[in-house]
């Protein structure tokens, strides 16, 4: 078995998940259960499967009953650090540069994972994944669901754009990607930042590429399509994320 190249994520898991209320009231969204399992296990189970031995998680709604659910990670196979947003959330850049300032990621390469996607993508395609010296992100992008007709971002030469070249599609950030931690270098410590802004700006210097995955996806954002995964789990007999049995 090879070593993987990259052995830490960061599992962005501090919203408060209002689009999934009333489950969320009380109940952190990635604890939601997913399957009879909770969201984010799935992406941890995955995560270590692929070679992925330490997982940051920042937390911030309810991080108290998200953090007594999954300790220290050891029961998965994993080592967990937390990231505690204690007030208002830093939000997807602001909670990765906070995470990369207190050391609880180190400062190096990682896969970055919304905790509010379910996906059936073999993550092992991307600890083996080596980012260039001027690379500051790989994105997986996905075919535009129908919540995102518009899409994100388009894809030339393997460059991720905001536009799209000539008649080039746009398709869906799948909320999986590398990052290097170049991309929030300047960050104020304490202030919330957005990565979107971020990754536009990388896309104009060339910084950011991408690639389509057309593997089994789902943004669980609303008591609709949580009903849906699960349905789609139920039917096809799946055990666990990263394999269709």
């Amino acid at each position: 078995m090879s070593t993987s190249t990259i052995t830490q994520a960061m599992i962005l898991a501090a919203g408060k998940g209002t689009r999934l209320r009333p489950l969320t009231l009380e109940t952190p969204k990635p604890l939601v259960k997913v399957a009879g399992q909770p969201l984010i296990v799935w992406h941890i189970r995955a995560l270590q499967a692929a070679g992925v031995t330490d997982i940051t998680v920042n937390a911030s709604w309810l991080a108290d009953k998200l953090m007594d659910a999954l300790g220290d990670g050891s029961q998965y196979g994993v080592k967990l650090h937390w990231s505690v947003e204690d007030d208002e959330p830093l939000e997807t850049a602001g909670g990765i540069f906070q995470a990369l300032q207190s050391g609880k990621l180190k400062d190096e390469p990682f896969i970055l994972v919304n905790s509010d996607v379910w996906t059936t993508y073999d993550f092992s395609r991307l600890t083996d994944y080596t980012l260039g010296a001027d690379q500051h992100a790989h994105l997986l992008l996905i075919d535009n669901p129908e919540h995102n007709n518009g899409g994100d971002f388009a894809i030339n030469n393997g460059l991720a754009s905001e536009q799209p070249v000539g008649d080039a599609d746009k398709y869906t950030f799948a909320g999986i990607s590398v990052m290097s931690p170049k991309l929030v270098e300047g960050l104020v410590s304490g202030q919330p930042a957005a990565l979107a802004p971020l990754l536009k700006q990388a896309m104009i210097k060339f910084q950011i590429t991408a690639e389509v995955t057309t593997d089994n996806w789902i943004d669980v954002g609303t008591p609709e399509r949580l009903t849906q995964v699960n349905e789609f789990i139920e039917q096809h007999d799946i055990e666990h994320a990263g394999k269709l049995s």
